[in-house]
């Protein structure tokens, strides 16, 4: 849920512009997304701590650009009590 100030009640906020970056504008949009989407996961996995149980994220692929980039690629692992 999102505040009128743009923060959400998690206390997370959609990533800024980096208005100095030297970056192409493609590439800022990509790491804003991918920050907001990290911020969205962290708070899923502590919804899901908070229903009782455990999470862990395990790399399980490597992404590979033709230009060289890489990125890794996570799978949650859900861990419930006995």
């Amino acid at each position: 849920m999102t505040s009128p100030s743009g923060n959400s009640s998690s206390g997370y906020a959609d990533t800024p512009v980096e208005a100095d970056s030297e970056r192409p504008m493609s590439q800022e949009a990509a790491i804003r997304i991918l920050a907001n989407s990290v911020h969205r996961l962290n708070e899923a996995v502590s919804r899901a701590v908070d229903s009782g149980v455990s999470v862990e994220l395990i790399r399980t692929a490597r992404y590979h650009s033709a230009s060289g980039d890489w990125g890794d690629q996570l799978t949650p692992m859900i861990r419930q009590k006995n």
